[in-house]
């Protein structure tokens, strides 16, 4: 397969797994905007048995003030401000995410209720209650806590914080939190929807077709069977949610931007193999100066070796006319010791002992010891 193929395919990949995701969060809200439901959702999450549809006071938030900020269902019951929102993906940041939504919330109950702020008489709020439902491909618990002060900076300080949001995060996922499946069977459907219309896309093939097998196979399971016979078309659409023009448009975005990081990527590798060639000459010159410095001092090393050499042979001729100077000067005291026992034995007038010691070296030394000379 060719890189461009290869790239195609990751960008076919991501934008599924974008629009997989969006139109989950689209369908959440459609399913729980009916008050009956949402009325069901609420008493399975909190052990009631409320009836009355008009006890809610639905407040949903979307796209209200700030663009991309948008919550799923937040509504009003018993005395609680609840704020229900969907996640297709993981997110720890849902704490300070829900911190906003309700500010914005309380807001709108104070201008709603004209509750003075001011007033030296305590007001009384909902509490809030804030449900994340997660159903994400990443394996999560049944329900985890997320805290608000997990993401505060460590200061150093000891003492409780003067802020938090808690937001309860419950994996919604086919297979999890049964009991609560049990008693809400919109959300049960909805998660049994959300399985089929995954293993569909999972098995390949053409995408529209598998999405429609999938909406068929839900019918006849009676899974969200009201909504999907009514509105087949919407449904689908949110699921296939872009054209074909769009798709193109959005894959050859990601081309684009695939081989801008290529090309990036590329002319980074060129500064890197140049910065590697430069460090390579001047280790070659390096090498070459070394070498340069080695021949010389093997020069130098051969001009010591020589002049050694040459001092050698001086020492020896030194050594050698030492030797002779010995030898001279040996025989020099040899012919004065003889010159002084001739003298001696002429004084004696013994002239039998001077032709005698010519013939007798041993005398002659015998003579020199007696004379003491």
């Amino acid at each position: 397969m060719n890189i461009r193929k290869l790239k195609k395919r990751n960008a076919k990949n991501q934008y599924e797994h974008r629009v997989n995701r969006k139109y989950k969060d689209s369908l959440f809200r459609k399913i729980f905007s009916d008050r009956k439901d949402l009325l069901d959702l609420y008493n399975a999450l909190n052990g009631t048995q409320y009836t009355d549809e008009e006890e809610l006071t639905v407040t949903t938030l979307e796209d209200v003030i700030y663009i991309s900020i948008k919550n799923d269902v937040s509504f009003l019951l018993g005395g609680t401000m609840n704020l229900y929102e969907h996640q297709s993906s993981y997110n720890p940041n849902m704490p300070i995410r829900g911190l906003m939504y309700l500010a914005r919330l309380y807001q709108n109950y104070i201008d709603d209720c004209e509750i003075n702020v001011f007033s030296p008489v305590l007001k009384h709020l909902p509490s809030p209650k804030f449900i994340v439902f997660y159903n994400g491909s990443k394996d999560e618990p049944d329900q985890k806590l997320l805290r608000l002060t997990d993401a505060f900076t460590e200061t150093g300080e000891s003492g409780e914080s003067c802020l938090e949001c808690c937001a309860t995060m419950l994996n919604i996922n086919y297979g999890h939190n049964y009991e609560l499946m049990e008693k809400c069977r919109r959300l049960e459907e909805y998660s049994a929807f959300v399985a089929e219309v995954r293993k569909a896309l999972a098995e390949g093939g053409n995408q529209r077709q598998a999405v429609d097998d999938a909406i068929d196979t839900c019918i006849e399971k009676g899974v969200l069977r009201d909504i999907l016979i009514k509105e087949r078309a919407a449904i689908m659409n949110m699921v296939l949610s872009c054209t074909e023009k769009q798709y193109e448009r959005l894959v050859r975005k990601e081309l684009e931007q695939q081989e801008k990081r290529i090309k990036e990527q590329e002319k980074k590798l060129r500064a890197g193999k140049k910065r590697i060639e430069e460090q390579e000459n001047r280790m070659r010159q390096q090498q070459g100066q070394i070498e340069e410095q080695e021949n010389r001092m093997r020069q130098q090393q051969g001009q010591i070796e020589e002049q050694e050499g040459k001092m050698r042979q001086q020492q020896g001729k030194i050594e050698e006319q030492d030797s002779q100077m010995r030898r001279q000067q040996e025989t020099i005291r040899d012919q004065e010791r003889l010159l002084e026992l001739n003298r001696i034995l002429v004084r004696e007038k013994k002239y039998d002992l001077l032709e005698q010691i010519q013939e007798d070296p041993a005398l002659c030394e015998k003579l020199m010891v007696q004379y003491e000379i």
